[in-house]
């Protein structure tokens, strides 16, 4: 059993260390290196992406001790009282740092009262103390909160930067991870580190050796093996329904989960468009799939009566949302499917 959860041991513990956000850290570091640092800082973007982390690297690259670093989670701290604890806090002296940093997760749970308080302190705070707002819904701030900070917003992390993690993470745990059985994580993980080494930590958890590969992830994640998708992406392609249902009522026997198999789907359509209409992104997802996966993609997008295009897309996206709400899972997708091979008749 391993001592500590996967994304809490491998958080990212300095700048170097921080993947995919280079637009942030590079503005960071100089602001660090110059000692320009701003009284309050917004950092947004969705969940995994590093906010917390890079909060907790930029206070202690600013020389603050972890004593002068206070941490509050806003969903369930959220009221007045927090945020007057917080007022009357900034007015006492660092114990042993230039600054007290304040960092304040899931900002934007703080109630209305709760924000008007905080409005107060961040318009005159004290020379010593640095707030670090993080939210996930930056939409839900008031517009007074975030014209008073200095606002980064943090990008989802690429299918390959993702890979590449979690390869380089089951190397240092003693695994080796396929690059297919990579791939499948990497787009399991929801455009999250986080999530992605949660995937990670399950899976090994799971493993009877040391070598994983993909139809363990597979079959661990409760995601279809690529085959079934490739016959999916076939159907369509050439607007057989019958094949396409088929694809869908395999998954289904197999007790795969329609909001993964959809996922999947997705990600290698929209590779086909992009093969065919973006051709000079043709090594940067050669780099995210496996190779066999890229000489079946490149196969369908240079396919002269191809059926797939935008529209496909758009239909499935537009399945996505009845996902949750139907007591038949495959339904949204088989209706997609027919729709869309009726259209091509």
């Amino acid at each position: 059993m391993m001592e500590t959860v996967l994304y809490r041991k491998y958080r990212p513990k300095s700048f170097k260390e921080v993947l995919g956000q280079d637009h942030i850290v590079k503005v960071l570091v100089e602001s660090v290196k110059l000692g320009h640092l701003a009284h309050a800082y917004l950092f947004a973007g969705s969940r995994g992406t590093g906010k917390t982390s890079v909060a907790r690297i930029l206070a202690e690259a600013a020389g603050v001790s972890k004593n002068d670093i206070y941490e509050m989670d806003a969903a369930s701290n959220r009221g007045i009282d927090e945020i007057r604890a917080i007022r009357e806090g900034v007015n006492s002296a660092p114990f042993e740092s230039k600054y007290k940093v304040y960092i304040v997760d899931e900002a934007h749970m703080l109630t209305k009262d709760a924000f008007n308080a905080l409005l107060k302190t961040l318009e005159e705070p004290p020379a010593h103390v640095i707030f670090i707002l993080a939210t996930t819904e930056m939409e839900k701030l008031p517009e007074t909160v975030i014209s008073r900070c200095q606002v980064f917003k943090f990008k989802k992390p690429s299918q390959l930067i993702l890979k590449e993690m979690i390869a380089n993470i089951a190397k240092k745990e003693g695994f080796v991870l396929e690059p297919a059985a990579a791939e499948l994580i990497a787009l399991l993980g929801d455009d999250s580190f986080r999530d992605a080494l949660g995937m990670l930590q399950k899976i090994i958890g799971a493993s009877s050796d040391k070598k994983i590969t993909a139809s363990e992830v597979a079959v661990a994640a409760g995601a279809p093996k690529a085959e079934l998708i490739n016959k999916a992406v076939e159907a369509l392609n050439e607007s057989d329904a019958s094949q396409g249902i088929n694809a869908v009522r395999r998954a289904g026997e197999e007790n795969i989960d329609m909001a993964i198999f959809l996922k999947l789907l997705l990600a290698k359509l929209r590779f086909v468009l992009l093969l065919r209409h973006a051709p000079e992104m043709k090594t940067t997802i050669a780099e995210e799939v496996s190779e066999n996966d890229f000489a079946f993609l490149q196969k369908i997008a240079a396919s002269k009566d191809s059926r797939i295009s935008a529209a496909t897309i758009l239909e499935f996206l537009e399945a996505e949302k009845f996902l949750s709400v139907t007591t038949t899972p495959s339904l949204p997708l088989e209706l997609a499917i027919i729709k869309l091979c009726a259209k091509e008749k």
